[in-house]
């Protein structure tokens, strides 16, 4: 139940999360130094456990202050702009991997004069194939959030807008095991994950996207239990716009993805 609020503010109660969800990181990044030592994995699985935990404890108390009416109109604006910045700060992320491929690729940097920066011996990926395929189901997945914030904005449709959002997860996570496939593909026809500069830039630019697409399949799986649940109103759907945000964002990456990586830094035979 809604109670009401002589403020347009929400003072937040004390809360464990914050200094669990921090001492759980730091459990998770030691362990994951241990593991690429060779140590033991069992740290790191343990941080990554405790995190997403919290993650799971502290965003269903969100979802209950929103519920109870605690998210006003005021706070919705902050929460927006919050995640704006968050997404603004993914942005620079992967310009740092466009970065590290315009600048290997327009000056590289190898031992041997006259080298290039993609061997001529590497295999060639046709990005009118696979990576064609993958760029129209993220554009197709985008097209079904679209169409079920449409469906919940104008008229409140609770089934398009379960439907969308069904849609686009099923999309995202064809997507995903596309990619895994074009990888083992890629794999098998001699492309490592370190050695050549080309194919770090390549794997850390797709595999980070990747992971992304994984992140916000889940986001938006998630969404769809609280659409079927009846959390999200015309006036209060401020965690589906978020990842209807980020599910956008991770398609226009891809796009640059796609046209940089594929066709223009992968010539064909």
């Amino acid at each position: 139940m809604a109670h009401a609020k002589n403020h347009d503010y929400h003072i937040l109660a004390p809360s464990i999360w914050p200094l669990l969800s921090s001492l759980f990181a730091f459990v998770m990044l030691t362990g994951g130094v241990l593991w690429m030592h060779s140590i033991t994995p069992f740290v790191f699985l343990i941080g990554l456990a405790g995190t997403l935990y919290c993650m799971f404890g502290w965003w269903s108390e969100v979802v209950d202050e929103s519920k109870i009416g605690d998210h006003t109109k005021v706070v919705q604006i902050g929460l927006r702009y919050g995640f704006i910045l968050f997404i603004m700060s993914e942005v620079m992320f992967f310009v740092a991997w466009f970065w590290g491929f315009f600048k290997q690729a327009l000056y590289p940097m190898n031992e041997y004069v006259g080298s290039t920066y993609v061997p001529s011996e590497v295999y060639q990926v046709d990005a009118f194939h696979l990576p064609l395929i993958n760029t129209l189901i993220l554009l197709l997945s985008g097209c079904a959030v679209t169409w079920a914030h449409h469906a919940l904005v104008h008229g409140n449709n609770r089934a398009d807008l379960k439907n969308g959002l069904l849609i686009a997860v099923v999309l995202g996570v064809l997507f995903t095991f596309l990619q895994g496939y074009e990888y083992s593909h890629v794999l098998h026809q001699g492309w490592e994950f370190g050695g050549e500069m080309f194919y770090s830039n390549f794997f850390m630019a797709t595999g980070f996207h990747g992971f992304h697409v994984i992140i916000g399949t889940i986001f938006l799986f998630v969404c769809y239990l609280r659409a079927r649940a009846g959390h999200f109103t015309p006036e209060r759907h401020v965690g589906f716009e978020a990842a209807a945000w980020y599910w956008h964002f991770v398609d226009v990456v891809w796009l640059f993805l796609f046209f940089a990586v594929y066709i223009w830094g992968i010539p064909a035979n």
